[in-house]
Order: C-alpha cells, then structure tokens, then sequence
C-alpha cells in the first residue's frame, strides 16, 4: 500500500538545502509507492504539532524556484529531542506519523540533525513501524562525518572568498590603512575560514585562523603588529569559533548546548587597538554567508538535488536509518558518487579540516586547495523580476 512522505528541514538555513527538497519531491513523483508529498512546518515541532503541508498542492512553477530560493521554505528548528524513547514527544509524532499515513521520513540537515534522524529510526526500529528514516546532508560549517563534503559548504565557501576579496580590494584602496579582522562562521571546524585561502596571494589575508589550531593571544598580537609595520595594513581572517579569553557571561546556550557565537573579531579588535594603538576593523559576515543565492555553486547545487533524488530512491526501496553520503572519485577531473552510510555513524560526531591540510597556523596547504577548488565552481542563471530575485513563494495547504 502507497504510503506519504514528509520532508524536514533543520538546523541553519543553507543556499541549497531547498534544492535538496526540490530533488526529493521531484523523485517522489516518479514511484506510486509514495501517495502524498508533506512538509513538516519548523523541523521536527511539524510533526510534533501536527503542522504538516501538503507539498502536491503547490503550483509547480513555485517548486521549480525552489533552486534558487534561500533560507528554508518549510521553517527550520533546533530542537533536541529527549534520549528517553516513553517521552511523550515520541508519542506526538508517531502519532501524527499514523494519522496522516506516513511511511517516509527524510530529514535535511547537519550533525543535531542527524541525531534527530537517527532517534527517529531507532524509535521506528524498536516499535515495528513500517516507516522509512533517511538523512539529506545538510551545513555550511563541513563538519558532518562520512561524507566527503556537505551540501551547503561550497556556496557559502564561495560567498566568504569572494565577500573577503572584495573586502580586501576596499582596505587596499586607501592612503592610510588599518588592520581589518574578518569573522567567518565555524564553531569547531574552520573550513569555510580556511576556504579565503584560495585566493591569489596579493588578495588574501595575511593570517587565518582556524578552531582546529590553539589560538595564541600573544602571538598574534605580535605577528599582526610585525605585517602592520612592514605593510601598513594586515588583514585577518578568523573562525568564530577560535578560542581565546574573552568576556562570555551573556552568551546563549541552545538545547544542544552549543554557544550562541559572534563578537570575536570585535574583541580582537579592540584588543589590537589597546595593545598596539592600530586602528582596526571589525567585520562579521553572519547570516548571508550561509544563504546568499546569487554566489550559489552550481556543483553545490546539483548534488544538492542528487542527494534529495537519493535518499528518496533508497527509501522506495526498504532502506532506513541512513544518511546520503557523497564520495569523492577524483578531483581532475572532479567526479563523485553518491553512497548511503549508516546514521549511526554520522549523528552527533563533527569532521575538523586535518592538520594534513595545512602548510602552518596561518596557511593552507596545496591539497586543500584541491579539495576546495571544485566545490565552489560554476554559477546558477537566476531568475529575476524588476532587479529583485524571485524566491518561492508556497501555500502552506495544511494535511
């Protein structure tokens, strides 16, 4: 008997986890396995609020813009749920799992994402139900395990090298310079930080610093003043996530007990300006770096809506309780495939850049670029009314 899907989204918005989507639901149309097409509104709280849409009720012209729509169309959540499988939670969306015929559940997202998934295939598991689990990789930050690379990452990678560029061509267009510190999401892992490595060097920072190496005060202090007095200017680029001294009594905790980041380049700043009396700028790209159409990467894209495809096809077939996996072949030319990998393997363990990877604390190694170059190439041709992008646009018919 057919059975409906729903489709999650989670987690931080990226420029292509609605692509994701788009693959799913146009894969969906093709098995008469699959009835009905709903969103689950706001992450996981859609199933748990029984706020479902159904997704066949929109106009086809909307869902074809969903390649070029940012943010997450169906509402995003962080929501963690409870370890304890008699939670009541649990009860709510099996609950709403069985009222409206669910067999298929995909979730799109990142490492809590993944956690979210894999509890829901355990539970699944454990009760009997006949519902398929399958996990979309989804995170800017890269960090996701058994996966080459994240859908999302190369987007927002070629958004940061090419803000950084621009924002290096405007320091170096004055008399008189400052210093300019430039703060790049990444909490734990700094590939999107280490990504402005790949500019020409007459473009890019002088220094990098990445999470994955210990952050000296001391020394950086002393570098930074040392490339000041030798060329009047020093640009940095810093992971917000590097670990340093600094006054965090009013920063949030979410319920997977991550830190609410932001303010390192400031802090720095004002650090530099204190020790060595350089006036210096600070400049966070926060949120469009993560979901910035008009710099999205068509690769990007494109195993974006491979990976939806996939999990879709693997879930028609039986399969549950793993996440589309996308395996490098080759990197000239640039090939991959797409693999499931067990969510067990995945949910809650975060993949840093390897020290294999860099030349030095501020540098990069040839192989980065090797492995980076290709994620970032190619551009979509955006759709566009009176010099504004159109972005989808959804009824949100509720099941």
């Amino acid at each position: 008997m057919a059975k409906a899907m729903v489709y999650i989204q989670s987690g931080g918005p990226t420029s292509v986890i609605n692509t994701s989507l788009y693959g799913a639901i146009k894969e969906a149309q093709k098995h008469s396995e699959i009835s009905h097409i709903y969103g689950s509104l706001n992450g996981i709280e859609g199933l748990l609020k029984d706020n479902i849409i159904d997704l066949g009720k929109e106009d086809p012209a909307q869902i074809e813009l969903l390649k070029q729509t940012p943010g997450s169309i169906l509402g995003t959540s962080r929501h963690k749920l409870p370890k304890d499988f008699h939670n009541e939670e649990y009860s709510k969306i099996i609950e709403t799992c069985k009222k409206h015929n669910i067999g298929y559940v995909f979730v799109n997202g990142g490492n809590d994402s993944m956690d979210t998934c894999y509890k829901l295939s355990l539970l699944c598991k454990e009760l009997n139900l006949d519902i398929k689990v399958m996990g979309v990789p989804k995170t800017v930050d890269n960090d996701l395990a058994e996966t080459d690379h994240s859908n999302g990452f190369g987007s927002a990678a070629k958004y940061v090298i090419n803000t950084t560029r621009e924002i290096i061509a405007d320091a170096q267009s004055y008399d008189r310079y400052k210093g300019y510190i430039i703060e790049v999401m990444g909490r734990n892992a700094g590939w999107l930080t280490a990504a402005t490595d790949l500019l020409p060097e007459h473009a890019r920072p002088d220094l990098i610093y990445l999470p994955e190496n210990k952050f000296d005060t001391e020394k950086f202090v002393k570098k930074f003043g040392e490339i000041y007095e030798k060329k009047g200017i020093c640009i940095v680029a810093i992971s917000e996530g590097i670990d340093f001294e600094r006054d965090e009594t009013n920063v949030k905790v979410d319920s997977f007990g991550h830190k609410q980041l932001g303010g390192a380049a400031s802090d720095l700043a004002k650090l530099i300006n204190s020790r060595l009396g350089i006036s210096v700028r600070a400049i966070e790209l926060s949120l469009p770096q993560r979901a910035f159409s008009f710099l999205t990467s068509k690769v990007d894209s494109e195993e974006a809506e491979a990976c939806g495809r996939e999990a879709v096809k693997h879930a028609v077939e039986g399969m549950t309780g793993h996440m589309i996996a996308i395996k490098r072949l080759s990197d000239a030319p640039y090939k991959v495939e797409y693999k499931p990998v067990d969510i067990s393997k995945i949910a809650n363990v975060e993949r840093k850049v390897p020290s294999t990877m860099m030349k030095d604390d501020s540098h990069m190694d040839a192989s980065f670029k090797a492995y980076c170059e290709p994620l970032i190439k190619g551009e979509l041709e955006i759709k566009m009314k009176d010099g504004i992008i159109e972005t989808t646009l959804l009824k949100k018919v509720r099941v």
